[in-house]
C-alpha cells in the first residue's frame, strides 16, 4: 500500500511538471503573447527532485522574464515606482498566460499530496491497530 501511494505521487508530480509547460505554451499561443517566439521557446521544465517516498518534491520551470511583464500587463511604458498614472492611456493589456493557471495548479498538487499522504497514514495506522488485535500490543 505504501509503495503504491508513493508511486502514484511520483507519477502525478512528473505529469504535473510536463502539464504545466504544455498549459503555458497553449496559453501563450491562445492569448497571442507571441512577438518573436522567444517566450514560447524559453518555456520548459528544468529540474525535478523527489525524496524516496515522494513525500517531498521540488520542481523548477523556466521562461523568459519578459513573460511576467506580459502576464502583469506592464513594460517599458510603465516606469518603476510609478503611482499608477503614467500620464497617458495605457497601451499594454494584461495577458494572464502564467499566473492564473499556475496558482490553480499549485493548489491542485497541494490537495493531491494531502489526500495521498492522508490515505497512506490511514493505512499505516490501520495496520498498527490490526496487529494490536492479534498480538495485544503495538
Amino acid at each position: 500500500m505504501i509503495e503504491k501511494q508513493a508511486e502514484e505521487r511520483r507519477k502525478y508530480i512528473s505529469a504535473f511538471n510536463d502539464t504545466m509547460i504544455k498549459i503555458w505554451k497553449e496559453q501563450i499561443t491562445l492569448l497571442g503573447v507571441i512577438d518573436t517566439g522567444m517566450l514560447l521557446g524559453s518555456t520548459h521544465a528544468i529540474s525535478m527532485k523527489m525524496d524516496s517516498n515522494a513525500t517531498e518534491a521540488e520542481l523548477s520551470q523556466e521562461f523568459r522574464e519578459y513573460g511576467l511583464w506580459q502576464d502583469y500587463g506592464v513594460g517599458r511604458e510603465t516606469p518603476r515606482g510609478n503611482s499608477g498614472d503614467i500620464g497617458r492611456a495605457k497601451k499594454r493589456k494584461r495577458r494572464r498566460w502564467f499566473s492564473r493557471k499556475y496558482f490553480a495548479s499549485v493548489f491542485n498538487i497541494r490537495d493531491f499530496m494531502a489526500d495521498s499522504l492522508g490515505k497512506e497514514f490511514g493505512g499505516v495506522l490501520s495496520s498498527v491497530f490490526d496487529r494490536r488485535k492479534f498480538t495485544g500490543r503495538i
